[in-house]
């Protein structure tokens, strides 16, 4: 399946029909860990103070979670134009003696450096890193930062939940599961055990790759530039620059901000010609 650029709306959509099952399976389970902590380990709880302070933190951050997975999802990540490989084009290109174009037989573009073809997209991107189905889509230049504040989001839920999940479970032993929860034993251990096995495997994942992108971004490349072994010589001034090129020029708070996107001013944009 292939991609669709609104472009009077800008929105990028990807039409796959395993990266909509992820997406759906995604905030499945974000919706039933938020469930779980707000009816059966929040609600119940004998301490009004501890039980609002905790939920507004949690709902905060699967707030931004959501919004962030959303940016991920349908902000276009970096396409290059179509259909650009003609040789009307490239002769408007203007190119000395000895300058080789790049092109990409499969969606018939120049291609800029560090551009990749993404086959489920069915479209080049710039500083593309993967195509993941859990935001059914790619990730590169544009969309990056976006990925990352998700799974960093998401691990701080899953973290969180567990927390509370430990908090509640030492409460029902103690209380032999009298008055720790409006549901009944059984019905309660369920959701004990499966929010358990859910907040282990998302945090681990989710720190995984978000300490991964971090990685990669610090050391400005991407994940296929490492599997193909690509080198290249990054520019600026060290780690702090490549963060920049992703969350945006200025050290702020606005860097953990789904709402705000880096300027393009700060971006140095690849040429379609080496």
């Amino acid at each position: 399946m292939g991609g669709k650029l609104i472009r009077n709306g800008r929105v990028w959509f990807v039409n796959d029909s395993c990266g909509l099952f992820c997406v759906a399976l995604t905030y499945f389970l974000i919706l039933y860990g938020d469930f779980v902590v707000s009816f059966v380990l929040l609600r119940p709880s004998q301490f009004p103070l501890y039980a609002t302070i905790n939920g507004a933190i949690f709902q905060f951050c699967v707030t931004m979670a959501v919004v962030s997975h959303l940016k991920a999802m349908f902000t276009d990540p970096g396409v290059v134009p179509k259909g650009t490989a003609t040789q009307e084009y490239i002769q408007s290109l203007g190119l000395k003696p000895g300058q080789v174009v790049l092109k990409c037989t499969k969606c018939c573009s120049i291609k800029p450096d560090r551009a990749h073809h993404c086959s489920v997209c069915q479209r080049c991107v710039r500083k593309m890193d993967h195509h993941c189905p859990w935001v059914n889509n790619c990730v590169g230049e544009n969309n990056q930062k976006y990925f990352v504040l998700f799974n960093l989001y998401v691990a701080c839920i899953s973290v969180h939940s567990l927390v509370l999940l430990l908090f509640t479970f030492v409460s029902c032993v103690r209380s032999e599961w009298a008055v720790c929860t409006d549901w009944n034993p059984p019905a309660t251990a369920v959701f004990l055990a499966t929010l358990a096995i859910e907040g282990i495997l998302f945090s681990l994942f989710t720190i995984i790759m978000c300490s991964n992108q971090l990685c990669s971004i610090c050391e400005d490349e991407t994940g296929i530039e490492k599997l193909k072994g690509e080198t290249w010589r990054p520019e600026g001034d060290g780690r702090l620059d490549g963060v920049r090129k992703v969350f945006g020029k200025s050290v702020s708070i606005r860097w953990l901000s789904p709402f705000h996107h880096p300027s393009d001013r700060y971006r140095k944009y690849h040429t379609y010609y080496v």
